[in-house]
């Protein structure tokens, strides 16, 4: 049997091109769409509300196994999105670690940031939009005033994961 005689179940279409969804996400609306633009205009969703929906995509990866015979090859999970609770999770919990001066802990959570910034360039956007930049700023003046000479791993860390940030809002 050829790929082309394979029959893509209906829900798993896109809509627009009629091919597999490989990224589904859902919006506020109800409405699935595949990835994170929009397929009329091109243009990416501004709203973070859109919900990736892990059903459907398990459904279209099992359906692609099923028919791996036939050519159709499993499409890939996609990465990890940070949502705006994480990130005033992280806010909280580096700024406690912070007051405590707990080096170990700034810098494992300056790596999750670090981490979730470097998996799509969507965190990185959230991050910024969430404050988390004015964050990093207040625990970095934290160590330095502290003892900036024993402090300098922590402090190199923040100053690699600041630059995502730019510009900082006005309260930041």
């Amino acid at each position: 049997m050829d790929v082309g005689e394979i029959a893509i179940p209906t829900h798993f279409w896109f809509l627009i091109s009629l091919g597999l969804m490989k990224d589904p996400v859902t919006l506020s609306t109800g409405i699935t769409y595949d990835n994170n633009t929009c397929p009329v205009t091109n243009q990416e969703f501004m709203s973070f509300d859109q919900i990736l929906n892990h059903a459907l995509r398990r459904m279209i990866q099992d359906w692609c196994v099923e028919n791996r015979s036939y050519g159709i090859e499993r499409i890939p999970t996609p990465r990890i999105l940070v949502i705006p609770y994480e990130v005033s999770r992280i806010r909280e919990r580096i700024m406690g670690a912070a007051r405590r001066l707990d080096e170990k802990k700034c810098r494992e959570l300056v790596g999750k940031i670090k981490a979730w910034g470097k998996e799509i360039e969507r965190n990185k956007k959230c991050m910024a939009e969430n404050g988390i930049g004015g964050y990093l700023s207040a625990v970095f003046e934290s160590f330095t005033r502290s003892s900036a000479n024993e402090y300098v791993e922590i402090l190199v860390e923040i100053l690699t994961v600041l630059p995502w940030m730019f510009p900082l809002s006005e309260e930041d």
